[in-house]
């Protein structure tokens, strides 16, 4: 994608290490967090470690009102840390919580190695799962956004540049500060423009896919809770369904029939996380503008997950700071395979919700029913004239369609129907008059 040496490190594949990276993880629990809610935050940052390729050997926790402005954590814990990556051999520590660029930069003297944050790890997993144009651009932007800052003289610089591992797939392969961060802006200023016609290019297939008249269906959810698993039993897609964290970046979209008949198209996303970084959000926008632009979201959760409802909330953050909190959503507890009893107490507690198992394919038939109601109950009551010899436009509209009434008329069948926006305007030479309450215009009770 470029001769620089930001965007052939993006062209290489995971660094193959016969010895995987050591990694001690430190997580800060402060004001409004318990100990529980941290270790368990924790737990996630040991997945995504292990997904970015690399082993955890050790762990450290503090308790603290307000950050160090220094080392995030005390000195005496910060003490601690340098003796435990001592005892560990560690090459790496992470943190859970963000660090500000002095803070890593005075980490990294004391400790005498890399010290990244939770931002980093997820930013390294995304380089290596990027795999089209636009996506590889999108990653590199916000690695870039993350790095301009962070960039100074000294010991840090000389380790991003001399070594490999999470959280360094892009060294600075410069040796003087201005010169760095002035192609790191020229860099950064390029992938805009590139983002911005791919982004053009991806409107026009948008509207493209509008002028089918078929509704847009949208798959969100948390990372590794079986979206691109649901999307590949409905359609065949034939996704990347790994059990890992962001085995899926880019979009994919595919056209499914429901239970009616009546057609629409389906897209898989990339899956969110706790504290998504809002870099990696930015430069997503232009992919992720497909749930905001949907007509129904499909919440697909982990039901067999600790903490499925922390999940849920999390992609609801993230659908707000989209756009995309407005788009009515049904939400789908998958996993039901692995702990029946789970799902099934979700379900319970979130009425309207279903229940399913995209491996097995349990609770599948009546998702898609529940979706095609959904997708009808969105549409308006319209009164439409069809001719007599017309039958198959009657049954398209049975079919995609809920029918209020019947009635034979000497110009043809009239009917009453609740048809969604993509149906109605397949149906529009037959359309007389559209009732939004569900009423006729002259019906005054």
């Amino acid at each position: 994608m470029s001769n620089t040496p930001y965007g052939e490190a993006l062209g290489r594949t995971l660094i193959e290490r016969t010895i995987r990276e050591k990694i001690v993880l430190v997580g800060v629990a402060l004001d409004g967090q318990s100990d529980s809610q941290n270790e368990a935050s924790l737990d996630e940052l040991a997945l995504l470690v292990d997904t970015a390729g690399a082993d955890v050997v050790g762990r450290l926790t503090q308790r603290r009102d307000t950050p160090d402005h220094t080392w995030y954590v005390g000195k005496g814990k910060a003490d601690e840390l340098r003796e435990l990556c001592l005892a560990v051999d560690a090459d790496t520590v992470v943190f859970d919580n963000e660090l500000a660029p002095a803070q890593q930069y005075n980490l990294e003297k004391l400790l005498g190695r890399t010290a990244i944050d939770r931002t980093a790890v997820i930013l390294d997993i995304f380089a290596q799962n990027a795999s089209t144009l636009e996506g590889k651009a999108q990653v590199e932007l916000a690695l870039l956004r993350y790095r301009l800052p962070r960039l100074r003289r000294g010991a840090s610089a000389k380790l991003s540049q001399q070594r490999g591992g999470v959280g360094a797939r892009f060294g600075s392969g410069e040796t003087k500060l201005e010169v760095d961060r002035r192609r790191i802006q020229q860099r950064i200023s390029r992938l805009e423009r590139e983002l911005r016609e791919l982004g053009s290019t991806r409107e026009l297939q948008r509207k493209g896919r509008e002028k089918s008249g078929l509704a847009s269906v949208t798959i969100v959810g948390y990372t590794n809770a079986g979206k691109s698993s649901l999307l590949n039993r409905l359609t065949a897609a034939g996704v990347l369904a790994e059990n890992r964290l962001f085995a899926t970046l880019d979009p994919t979209t595919r056209r499914l029939s429901l239970p009616g008949g009546e057609p629409v198209l389906l897209t898989d996303t990339v899956g969110f996380v706790r504290r998504l970084p809002h870099g990696l959000v930015e430069a997503f926008k232009s992919t992720l503008e497909v749930a905001s632009r949907a007509d129904y979201l499909v919440h697909v959760v982990d039901g067999a997950s600790t903490d499925p409802e922390g999940e849920i909330d999390a992609v609801r953050t993230v659908l707000e700071e989209i756009d995309a909190d407005r788009v009515p959503e049904l939400l789908v507890f998958n996993k039901s395979d692995l702990d029946p009893i789970a799902v099934a107490d979700l379900v319970e507690r979130h009425p309207g919700s279903v229940g399913v198992s995209a491996l097995t394919g349990d609770g599948i038939e009546n998702f898609l029913r529940t979706l095609s109601d959904r997708l009808r109950a969105l549409g308006s009551v319209v009164e439409l004239l069809v001719p007599f010899d017309r039958g198959d436009v009657v049954a398209a509209i049975h079919r995609e369609g809920e029918v209020v009434s019947t009635s034979p008329d000497e110009g043809g069948l009239r009917i009453r129907a609740r048809l969604s926006g993509p149906s109605l305007g397949r149906l529009a030479e037959y359309v007389e008059r559209s009732h939004p309450n569900g009423r006729p215009a002259n019906d005054q009770n």
